[in-house]
């Protein structure tokens, strides 16, 4: 039709879809100026181009497909700007979380990187300096399997999400040692997430500075028994006095592999 574009052309220009122009029109947010009777095609005017370009670019600033519709039902510069305004605050919550996820997927990848490479070394027992660090923690209900603990770690993460707290994107226990001793290696009694300093949950506790008998078990956590003996061997040959549970810190997990014999678990005790 003269002075109107079909809805191809229009699609051409704006370079989206014609599926997405029959969604805006079906949910009304952009309509087109006039419908064949005969054949039902769609066609805009030079106007709508402009209220299309200000849809388009709303929705490149983050703005959901209602929340345009809501302001341009009557909008003006005043309400543009205020409505800009409070996009950039959103804006700058997704950047901040986004920095975040950001530090704590580069402190995975180095981790991995580490261990990945300490392993190829071939080293097993080492003494460590365990430095500071705060663990989000949930206890683990009886009789302490597996389910129990995948429960436990699940409320964890569960905790992190809804409360958007700054944990890292790993996952532990605490064995007591006394289970140790009786060789129930796999009965942990807290599960934990790391996580930096925070005053929005209670259930945080500080993972104390001091001088720990570490190991790194490689493979399924069923076969975690070896290197407790391990590094129980060693405590008693290096004449060291276990002075705590055993922290268990999932390095590489099922998150980031499929193969249980890829999974390395870092283990140590406090030592003096």
């Amino acid at each position: 039709m003269k002075d109107m574009f079909s809805i191809g052309e229009l699609a051409s220009y704006q370079n989206i879809s014609k599926q997405t122009l029959i969604y805006y029109d079906k949910i009304g947010l952009f309509k087109p100026a006039y419908v064949d009777p005969d054949n039902k095609y769609r066609y805009y005017t030079v106007k709508q181009v402009d209220y299309l370009d200000t849809i388009l670019i709303m929705k490149e600033m983050g703005f959901t497909l209602n929340e345009i519709q809501e302001h341009m039902k009557n909008y003006t510069i005043d309400t543009s700007l205020i409505t800009m305004r409070k996009q950039l605050t959103v804006i700058d919550q997704q950047i901040t979380h986004l920095e975040l996820v950001r530090n704590r997927l580069t402190h995975r990848c180095r981790q991995l990187e580490h261990v990945k490479a300490f392993h190829e070394q071939n080293q097993e027992v080492t003494i460590k300096e365990v430095r500071p660090k705060y663990l989000l923690w949930a206890d683990i209900e009886r009789p302490q399997t597996f389910r129990e603990i995948s429960i436990a770690t699940k409320k964890c993460f569960s905790q992190a999400l809804k409360d958007e707290l700054p944990i890292y994107f790993q996952t532990g226990v605490i064995v007591p040692y006394k289970h140790i001793l009786e060789e129930r290696y796999t009965e942990a009694s807290v599960a934990f997430i790391p996580i930096e300093k925070t005053k929005k949950a209670k259930n945080i506790c500080l993972l104390p500075k001091g001088k720990a008998a570490s190991i790194y078990h490689c493979g399924d956590y069923l076969s975690v028994d070896r290197s407790y003996k391990k590094l129980l061997e060693y405590c008693k040959d290096q004449q060291l006095t276990i002075v705590s549970d055993s922290y268990e810190f999932c390095i590489n997990d099922y998150i980031t592999s499929g193969d249980e014999n890829e999974y390395i678990t870092e283990i140590f005790f406090y030592v003096q």
